[in-house]
This record gives C-alpha cells, sequence and structure tokens, in this order.
C-alpha cells in the first residue's frame, strides 16, 4: 500500500516536471518546510510502516536523511531562538519557555544577512523567537513575515529564501485540545468528499488557500482517509487500551494532514518553474508533542526528522551525494544559520559557532552535540545532554520532578488524564510508571537499539567506559560553553534589567560557574544534607541556591536535626533560595514559618519567583492552605506560566475541572 502511494506522489512529480526553465539566478533558492512537534519514530522513512508520509518520504528518497539531527531544546520557542540566530539557549539566556529576555545588539536573525545580501526571504508564519523586542527583531530579519508571505513577491530572478511552517502536528492538535476540536481541525480535512468540487479549493484548510491548487492534484499525494485507532503498533511508553489507542492515532493523522500540506507547497514550487533552483529543507523543530516526549531531556524531546532535497545544480553542495542517502553525521540546530551563510557565499558572523555542514568544504564532522532543556510553560526543569548519536546522556539537575511533571498544556489533554488515572489505579507496567516518579539523576541511553529509551544503562557494567567519556564531555561543554542557565531564571530576569545573559556569562568574576556547577552537579547524587548545608554558609548566592536544591531534593530523607539546622536560612536573603528552603521544610512539617514564607511568594509580583512558589506546591501531600493564595494570583495575574500553574493547583484541589484552559 504505502509502495503505491509513493509511487503516486512520484508520477505527480513527472507529471509536472522536474524539467523547468533555467533561471539566470546562480545562487541557490532555499524552501524551509519546518513542522512541528515530531519525533522520526512517526515518520515512514524512519522505518514507521504504519505512518502515511509519503511526500517526505518522496523527498528522502530523491535526497539525504539525517538519522542524528537534534534540537537544541525540547519545546517551540527555545529552539526557535537557536535556529533564528545560530547561538544556543544556553549561551543566550533563552532556554526557558517563552522567557522573552534580551540578546546583544550585535546578534541577529540570521535571514537578515541573506536579505542584505540580494536575497528575497519571507517567512509563514510563526515566530515565537523567545526573545526581547522580537516585533522590531523580526522586522530587521525578514523582508515579509505572515501568512500570505512567499517567494512570489520577489524581483525577477532574485533568489529567496522562504520558511513555511505547518502547524498540524503540533501538540495542540495531537493530545491538548478537545476531541472534538482535533476532529474539526484535523480529521474533516483526511475525509473523502461525497462530490468532487471541480476548480475549487473549498476543502482545503485555511492556511493553505495562498496556494492555488486543485483537491485532485491534492489527491495524487495522498489517498484521502483517516488512520484507524488499530493501525499502528503502540509506542511502549503507554499502556495498550482502546482510550489511548484513540489518542495517539491524533499522532498519526496530524502528521498526515501535515505531510499532504507540504506536497501542496512543494506543487506551486512545481508550478512556478523552481524546483532546479531551489534546495528544499524538511525538519521538525523538535521532538514528539506526546507525554515524555517533548518538553523532556531525552532522544524523544531533541531528536527529529531532517531531510535535504537538491535539484541537480546544486548536488554538488551535498558532502554525501543525493538519491536517497542515509547518512549518521550529528547536526544540531545550531548549525543551520552558519550552514545556509555558507552555502549562499555570506561571511558567517563570528558569534556563530555551529558546524556548516554543507557545500564543497564543510566543516569536519562532530563527534557529538551538547544540547539542554529548561522550564517549559509551568514546568521548573533543567537538564544537559550530551549524544554521540548512539548514545545520549542526561544529567537531571532537577531529579526531584518527574518526566510526566505538572504542566497544565499536557495535564489538560486526554491522553496525560488517561496516564494518570492508570497511574492511580496501579494499572501502568514498571516503566510506564516510573514516568510520574522522580527522575534518575543521569540516564544513558542507546538510541540505535532503544528507540524509546526504556532503559536506563547507567549502572550496566558494560557501559561504564561510555558513562565516565560522556559524563566528562558534559562536564567540558557546561564549562567551555558557560552556560549561563546554572543561575536560576529570576536571577536572569535581574540580569536583563541593565544587560544581557548573554554578556554577563563571559565574565569569570562575575559568574563564578566553576564553582557553582561543583554544587549543582551534586544534586541528586549527594545523599549527605551536612555536604549542602556547609555549602548554604557560601556567600555566593547562586552556590547557595543549588545547595538549598539539594536539600529539597532530600526533603523526604532528612533528620529532625537536619530540619533544625535548615530552619535558621528561612531568612536567607536571596528569594530563589528561601523558597526552596520553606518548601523542603513544608514537605516535611506544617511549620508556619515556611507556610507563610511561600505564601508571601506565591502572590508575589515577581512571575519567576511566584512560579517557583506555586509550582513546589504541587507536589505537596496537603497543599489545601494555599487555596486562597493561589486563587488570588489566577485572578490577578496576567503572565501565562504563572496562570497556568495556579490552573494546575486549582484542578488538584478540585477547583476547575482539568480541562480548563
Amino acid at each position: 500500500m504505502m509502495f503505491k502511494v509513493i509511487r503516486r506522489v512520484f508520477q505527480l512529480f513527472v507529471y509536472i516536471g522536474f524539467v523547468t526553465n533555467v533561471s539566470a539566478q546562480d545562487q541557490p533558492n532555499i524552501l524551509w518546510i519546518t513542522i512541528e512537534d515530531t519525533s522520526p519514530q512517526f515518520i515512514g522513512c524512519y522505518g514507521n510502516e504504519n505512518a502515511e508520509t509519503p511526500v517526505m518520504d518522496f523527498m528522502a528518497s530523491q535526497g539525504v536523511r539525517f538519522e542524528n539531527a537534534f534540537s537544541k531544546g525540547t519545546v517551540c520557542s527555545p529552539s526557535r531562538s537557536a535556529i533564528i540566530t545560530g547561538v544556543p539557549t544556553y549561551k543566550m539566556g533563552s532556554g526557558n519557555h517563552r522567557s522573552n529576555f534580551p540578546i546583544p545588539e550585535e546578534i541577529k536573525g540570521f535571514p537578515k544577512y541573506l536579505k542584505d545580501n540580494g536575497y528575497y526571504v519571507t517567512n509563514n508564519s510563526k515566530t515565537d523567537y523567545n526573545i526581547a523586542n522580537v516585533n522590531q527583531f523580526t522586522k530587521e530579519t525578514w523582508h515579509e513575515s505572515s501568512n500570505q508571505a512567499g517567494w512570489w513577491n520577489r524581483k525577477n530572478d532574485q533568489p529567496f529564501f522562504s520558511v513555511f511552517n505547518i502547524p498540524d502536528s503540533h501538540q495542540s492538535r495531537t493530545m491538548s485540545m478537545p476531541y472534538e476540536w482535533y476532529e474539526k481541525n484535523v480529521i474533516q480535512y483526511l475525509l473523502p468528499k461525497q462530490k468532487a468540487t471541480n476548480n475549487s479549493d473549498e476543502d482545503l484548510p485555511k492556511n493553505t488557500k495562498l496556494i492555488p491548487l486543485k483537491p485532485e492534484a491534492l489527491n495524487r499525494f495522498h489517498t484521502k482517509h483517516v488512520i484507524s485507532d488499530k493501525a499502528f503498533e503502540m509506542p511502549p511508553i503507554y499502556r495498550d487500551t482502546d482510550a489511548m489507542r484513540k489518542q495517539v492515532a491524533r499522532v498519526y493523522n496530524s502528521i498526515k494532514l501535515t505531510d499532504l500540506k507540504m506536497g501542496n507547497i512543494l506543487h506551486r514550487l512545481h508550478e512556478d518553474n523552481l524546483m532546479d533552483d531551489t534546495i528544499v529543507f524538511i525538519f521538525a523543530d523538535h521532538g514528539e508533542g506526546i507525554p515524555r516526549g517533548k518538553t523532556n531531556g531525552i532522544g524523544l524531546g531533541y531528536r527529529v526528522p531532517f531531510i535535504i532535497w537538491f535539484p541537480e545544480k546544486y548536488k554538488h553542495l551535498s558532502p554525501w551525494g543525493t538519491g536517497g542517502i542515509v547518512t549518521d553525521d550529528i547536526i544540531d540546530f545550531e548549525d543551520l544559520a552558519p550552514t545556509l551563510l555558507q552555502i549562499t557565499g555570506i561571511e558567517i558572523p563570528n558569534y556563530m559557532k555551529g558546524r556548516p555542514f554543507l557545500g564543497e568544504q564543510p566543516k569536519p564532522k562532530k563527534e557529538y552535540t551538547y544540547l539542554s532543556t529548561d522550564r517549559a510553560d509551568n514546568g521548573l526543569d533543567m537538564t544537559r545532554t550530551i549524544t554521540d548519536g548512539r548514545y545520549l546522556y542526561s544529567r537531571n539537575f532537577m531529579p526531584f520532578f518527574p518526566e510526566v511533571k505538572y504542566i497544565h498544556y499536557i495535564d489538560i489533554g486526554e491522553i496525560t488524564q488517561h496516564m494518570r488515572e492508570d497511574y492511580d489505579n496501579g494499572k501502568l507496567n514498571e516503566f510506564q510508571n516510573s514516568m510520574f516518579k522522580n527522575k534518575p539523576p543521569e540516564v544513558l541511553y542507546d538510541l540505535k537499539n532503544d528507540t524509546w529509551e526504556a532503559f536506563n544503562l547507567v549502572d550496566s557494567e558494560a557501559h561504564q567506559e561510555i558513562l565516565k567519556t560522556m559524563r566528562a564531555r558534559l562536564k567540558t561543554e557546561i564549562l567551555k560553553e558557560r552556560d549561563v542557565h546554572f543561575l536560576p531564571e529570576f536571577e536572569l530576569g535581574e540580569i536583563s534589567r541593565n544587560s544581557t545573559p548573554y554578556q554577563f556569562r563571559i565574565d569569570e568574576e562575575q559568574f563564578d560557574l566553576k564553582n557553582i556547577f561543583e554544587v549543582a552537579n551534586l544534586v541528586g547524587v549527594e545523599d549527605d544534607a551536612f555536604q549542602f548545608l556547609k555549602y548554604l554558609k557560601n556567600e555566593n548566592e547562586i552556590i547557595r541556591y543549588w545547595a538549598s536544591l539539594g536539600l529539597y531534593h532530600l526533603r523526604n530523607d532528612l533528620s529532625t536535626e537536619v530540619l533544625e539546622q535548615i530552619k535558621p536560612y528561612l531568612k536567607d536573603a536571596y528569594a530563589p533560595v528561601l523558597i526552596n528552603i520553606a518548601a523542603t521544610i513544608y514537605a516535611n512539617s506544617t511549620d508556619n514559618k515556611s507556610s507563610e514564607i511561600l505564601k508571601t511568594y506565591i502572590t508575589n509580583e515577581n512571575p519567576h519567583l511566584a512560579l517557583s512558589a506555586i509550582n513546589y506546591t504541587l507536589y505537596f501531600d496537603d497543599r489545601s492552605e494555599f487555596r486562597s493564595h493561589v486563587a488570588q494570583t489566577y485572578n490577578t495575574t496576567s503572565v501565562y506560566k504563572v496562570k497556568a500553574s495556579c490552573l494546575d493547583f486549582m484542578s488538584l484541589e478540585g477547583i476547575v475541572d482539568n480541562d480548563k484552559q
């Protein structure tokens, strides 16, 4: 069946013609088709025989498919900040989702450099760059950025760089929005029409109407039907039930619709006789938008499908050749900006340190890549990852939060609610249960032999040398890159009042990362509370911050003696430390002073402090005394991450339904 569909796609490409008029331009056009929240496990050309992705499969069969392509983050805005600037989040301070801190003036959106060198650059239409002054930044970066933007408004023979973002595989479709909304926004476009609508595009989704294409042409790419709940193998991370299959089918159908729209865009490229002059990139912004995927610092969060198609004219720019090539070269999103500048003959700015991987003289291959994930919406987190493509090692610096942590946008999904219900009723197996418990401080996965990352190899005798190597590499990268996210988000906000996190991290006197890291690296590993008590006396408030997190991790095992020695630090002058200490003490007893401190910060005007305090209460056995303070904050705040945390709290307390948006 899949072979027949791919053959139809091939016939369509022949029908509309690979041979087009040769353009007078010498520089390549570049078309980027980005899709959202998608892992390779759900794409046909990556081995999923149940997927229906004939357009992506066809482009891979004619181009180059990357086995080891990784996003720099695991949620949208951090990922896109790295793509658009060529600078990773751990340098810019853009790792926390929609934090929007300032960046240095000299760091530009890389399409500006193409724009300044004669390219027509367009974005259709998502930005979400996670930086301050984003409207001005966007205006400077693009000629056009709107849902009507495309190459068609350029001058004759002007080279173009055009981005199209297809939203239909986004988490909203695959899990978060109600099933009825999914039916309206995905399913109805996959159903066959009773009657042909000649020369009409009325059955196309709204955001494809800008591209004139008849429905019968679309049907050459895809058979119009809905993928059923029984038509795929269930990922082992989920319990195999009818209710869960109904939810996972959303992933397959959303990606099918995404692939269909991709064919629509490529068809217009053919219709405009531009295929011979255009290099086509197809990739996702990060991993799959399902529980344990997106927002988690493992392969399912970072690894993305990535395909490049080269016309005959520009095949020499592929170091691997073309025609169904599969490469295991490691690439990540820090590499994209310098790569595009290199193949268009534009000088690469010094601040871009990624590897240009295309062209006649690509830079040497990477042995490994350094990745990161931080806060997503109201879910606090910090994970740092190193991977050589085969093995992936992650260090969880906040291991006291589970993989399926409280994130409101995930919790409103029916799939999450089914999982939590099965967990509460003891119906999950050991691996599925683990997603709701504290994360291990370290994980080591074999991505080649353990696709769903079910087997942590940290304790495997056969993998101790690999583990040792990965640990050392990670530490080297953290210190070399001067990872600014070892500062709490509150501190990044304070720095951003007069400077930028990017600039702050460079000053070793201001940012004593070496000593900060030594304490941070004890969290989850060191079980001697007195070691952390010692660091609570340090003059450096960030060292005290990490010491307080180490104590919070041990909160359920602290002796009365240790708790008494912690209590004097309820007077700490640094608010993030004070909140951590209060949460640690309150988790052990209904201590009045600690509860009053938490209440004070729950209603604090600073959103970083309020979020931290509310987030801790979500994991308390008894959170009832914070009800009125959380309700007060919910009614007064306009900051989404704080409001979302309040909704999680109120849902747990039965004040609101869990599907409240």
